[in-house]
C-alpha cells in the first residue's frame, strides 16, 4: 500500500473524506518529491508513458471527455485509490480538464455538485473549472450523468 499525498503540498486537494488527489499541469516540469502510484491524464492524444500506473481519457483542451461513461468509470477509480494512493490527474495546463475531473471527485465524496465548482476553486485553483459546459458537466455528473 502506498501512502496519500501531504495535504499541504501545492495542488493536492483534500476532499472531504480525507482523500487526496494532486492536480498539475503536464507543460510543466514534474513536482520534486515522491511520484504518484496511479495518474490519469485527460488529453486530446495518448500521452507518453510514465513510469508509474496510468490511465488515459481522451479529453480535448476547453471540451468533455470523449466518451462520458468511460470518464465517469475512471474517476470513480481514481476516487476509490485516493483512499490509499498517491494518485494524480492532469492535463496540459493544469486547470480546465484537471479542475472538471477533480470537481466531479468532490461529487463523488460528497460534495454537492452546485457546489464542487466552488469547492475546487477554493481548494485547488480559482480558475478551475474554465468553461460553462465544464460546469454544466460537474452539475449532471451528480445526477449520475
Amino acid at each position: 500500500m502506498t501512502e496519500s499525498w501531504n495535504p499541504a503540498d501545492k495542488a493536492v486537494v483534500r476532499l472531504p473524506s480525507g482523500r487526496t488527489v494532486r492536480g498539475r499541469g503536464l507543460r510543466r516540469p514534474l513536482p520534486d518529491g515522491p511520484v504518484p502510484a496511479f495518474g490519469v491524464y485527460l488529453l486530446g492524444e495518448r500521452p507518453p508513458p510514465t513510469p508509474w500506473e496510468s490511465d488515459w481519457l481522451r479529453w480535448p483542451d476547453f471540451r468533455l471527455p470523449a466518451d462520458r461513461r468511460a470518464a465517469r468509470d475512471l474517476l470513480e477509480e481514481v476516487w476509490r485509490r485516493a483512499g490509499h494512493e498517491r494518485v494524480e490527474v492532469a492535463c496540459g495546463g493544469g486547470i480546465g480538464r484537471t479542475g472538471t475531473a477533480l470537481a466531479c471527485l468532490a461529487v463523488l465524496d460528497g460534495v454537492p455538485a452546485d457546489q464542487a465548482v466552488a469547492y475546487i476553486r477554493r481548494h485547488y485553483h480559482p480558475r478551475a473549472v474554465e468553461t460553462p459546459w465544464q460546469r454544466r458537466y460537474v452539475r449532471r455528473f451528480g445526477q449520475g450523468e
